[in-house]
């Protein structure tokens, strides 16, 4: 595996691809923390890799601060990620195959990385997230990203970042032309087990 300015785990796929999904995880937490996700999702073809955030945390890793001194580390998480992005797709994988995937802070950073980024991707999905600056997004946003895959789900009991302020920050880009879908669940700040079910099915549809 090629040297990222992150430390990351990598999960090869079971069989020869330059499918990649990478999976950012939330404050506090680390790459660690979502190796479960490959194995049940079970998609053969995919290779995936698990970014660790580049600030520590408590014994984990953060992408950016508590509010309101976010924009920094998002600034910065963001440069990481474009470096990060480049290197894998310089060869090694395929961009317009590969999926960015978010929880928490990583789902801030798939909205306001991967709308950014110089590259279109098959697929993004932010879980559990909020977006930084909706309309400023939409003004720096690489244009073509909008029109690809964007699915967004979010618990209606979530008491760690709130359902509405997600939900209404993903219509504005929804207005903006976004081909996002939003999803409600009935959870609070976590994955659950059949919204699982359905990211593997949407991912396989992709």
């Amino acid at each position: 595996m090629i040297e990222l300015p992150l430390n990351h785990i990598f999960i090869p796929s079971k069989i020869p691809s330059k499918k990649l999904m990478i999976i950012l995880h939330g404050r506090g937490d680390s790459s660690r923390g979502f190796t479960f996700l490959p194995e049940y999702l079970a998609i053969e073809g995919m290779n995936y890799i698990l970014l660790d955030a580049p600030y520590d945390y408590y014994g984990g890793f953060s992408w950016y601060d508590l509010p309101p001194n976010q924009l920094e580390g998002i600034e910065y998480s963001r440069k990481v990620l474009t470096d990060v992005l480049d290197t894998l797709f310089e060869k090694q994988f395929n961009a317009h195959e590969s999926f960015l995937f978010g929880f928490s802070q990583g789902s801030l950073l798939t909205f306001e990385f991967g709308a950014r980024y110089h590259k279109v991707l098959a697929g993004y999905i932010a879980v559990s997230g909020y977006i930084y600056d909706a309309n400023r997004l939409l003004q720096e946003m690489y244009p073509n990203v909008k029109a690809s895959n964007w699915l967004c789900t979010h618990g209606m009991y979530d008491d760690v970042l709130p359902y509405n302020t997600s939900k209404m920050q993903v219509a504005v880009l929804q207005s903006g032309g976004f081909n996002i879908e939003f999803k409600s669940y009935p959870k609070d700040h976590t994955i659950a087990e059949d919204e699982l079910k359905m990211l593997a099915e949407w991912i396989k549809s992709k």
